[in-house]
């Protein structure tokens, strides 16, 4: 291909609203940036903590941590980190032992200061929810983040999923996915209308979209006119309800402009046939979350978006997935579970952690399954799956486990663990191995070191 006529891989095309997005990797910027392989991250959020089981009760065995053993090569030099054993919950993970990791000991410092219900609104961003900055309330989360340094490569900056649509509410929230400016980004949670988005767009569509989103820019601007008039009696719920309602408008915009310039390149050729779209939260559990993990592995495989978040829990009780265990044949609902402190209930609660597991199990297994140039999927992803409270409510230790990234120089097969270590660090250690430089995120104070991170 002749040099004079690559195009700068910087270059950017104006869209509607003044809004700017980065032309598509294309093959006239060269092979050395429409080669390259892609570098992903997905979060996976469950709610309520883990079960971490009291002593008294006899059963270890069922702690979600691993149980662990020091290396017992006398040459070992990190202490920290010491050989998986894999506990009854977590045993389902057994085959990707050389691709996963835990971390233990992990908090957000803000957390410890926060309204307990909030660890989801935080998990992904760190904020002090406590104390926000005057007509501010979270900050920028760590899959947005990666979707602003990857969006350019890809039809879609991010995916925000979520067991329930929407945002929620604050504490009680919805979705992990916080923009730039700290606003809930609205998850989807239907696999059908996930689905058309992301494989069906066509001209058609996208125009019926416009002209819908449109209208409803026009209505808002109209709303708002006439709303500056009565400001001071909008109460604070409603002017909330209000910015989030934008926040989707815009979310809807950026999607538009993204899938317009794409529109006329192909999608990469794949087999679609065992997803079932039919299924919604409302059945058989296994089944709904697997079909959601499979639209995460087709869209990271034909590289529409390199930026996933999926909530598969809502905290204290919200939402559907709260009936998730009564429909596995368990006799408490998940928050009523959280709470236990009995050895049945605790037991169960730990049962519950295993199905959780086996899902995992079958979205890394899907991961494999797929190709890049240089190893898998699950190879170039980085997977983080934990939640926001130990157990609930508690703000230490978080339950941590990341997967894949071993083309970003994860090493894998152990179990580290820092009493004392701050939840945005590992955050800065994720974004470092995928090759985004920022000095810090959050209120990190430094990448994880000795650990999984070789890079960071």
């Amino acid at each position: 291909m002749n040099a004079d006529f690559r195009i700068d891989r910087r270059a950017v095309i104006k869209g509607i609203a003044g809004a700017s997005l980065a032309l598509p990797v294309l093959d006239v910027m060269g092979s050395e940036i429409a080669e390259q392989t892609p570098k992903r991250f997905c979060a996976v959020y469950t709610a309520n903590g883990m079960s971490l089981p009291k002593k008294e009760n006899g059963i270890d065995e069922w702690s979600w941590f691993p149980r662990s053993k020091e290396e017992d090569r006398p040459q070992a030099k990190n202490k920290s980190q010491r050989e998986i054993v894999f506990g009854e919950s977590t045993n389902p993970l057994d085959p990707f032992k050389k691709q996963v990791s835990f971390l233990g000991g992990l908090h957000h410092e803000n957390g410890l200061k926060a309204d307990p219900h909030v660890c989801s609104d935080m998990w992904l961003t760190g904020a002090p929810l406590h104390n926000p900055k005057p007509g501010t309330y979270n900050t920028v989360s760590l899959d947005q983040v990666v979707a602003q340094h990857t969006k350019q490569h890809c039809r879609q900056p991010s995916l925000v999923l979520s067991i329930d649509a929407g945002t929620g509410f604050l504490s009680r929230t919805g979705t992990i996915s916080y923009s730039l400016e700290g606003k809930p980004i609205p998850a989807e949670n239907h696999p059908r209308q996930i689905f058309d988005r992301l494989f069906r767009e066509d001209k058609t569509s996208l125009e019926g979209k416009r002209k819908k989103l449109q209208r409803r820019i026009k209505l808002v601007d109209a709303v708002l006119e006439n709303a500056r008039a009565f400001n001071r009696r909008l109460g604070q719920s409603d002017r909330q309800k209000m910015d989030q309602y934008l926040t989707s408008l815009n979310e809807v915009e950026s999607r538009l402009i993204a899938s317009e310039k794409w529109i006329e390149i192909p999608l990469k050729k794949q087999d679609h046939s065992h997803l079932d779209l039919s299924v919604t939260n409302e059945s058989e559990p296994a089944s709904y979350y697997q079909n959601m993990f499979d639209l995460i592995a087709l869209a990271f495989d034909a590289d529409i978006t390199r930026s996933v978040s999926f909530m598969l829990n809502r905290e204290d009780g919200m939402g559907i997935s709260d009936t998730f265990p009564l429909k596995l044949g368990l006799s408490r609902t998940h928050h009523n579970l959280s709470h236990a402190a009995d050895k049945a209930g605790q037991l169960e609660f730990a049962k519950y952690d295993k199905f959780l597991s086996e899902q995992l199990c079958y979205f890394f297994k899907r991961l494999n399954e797929y190709q890049d140039k240089t190893g898998s999927v699950l190879d170039n992803s980085i997977v983080l799956y934990g939640s926001g409270a130990s157990t609930t409510h508690q703000p230490r230790n978080l339950p941590t486990l990341v997967a894949g990234g071993a083309s970003m120089g994860l090493k894998h097969g152990t179990y580290w663990k820092n009493d004392d270590s701050r939840m945005s660090n590992l955050h800065l250690s994720i974004l470092r191995s995928m090759g985004i430089g920022i000095k810090s995120f959050s209120d990190s104070t430094g990448t994880i070191a000795d650990s999984v991170f070789s890079k960071s």
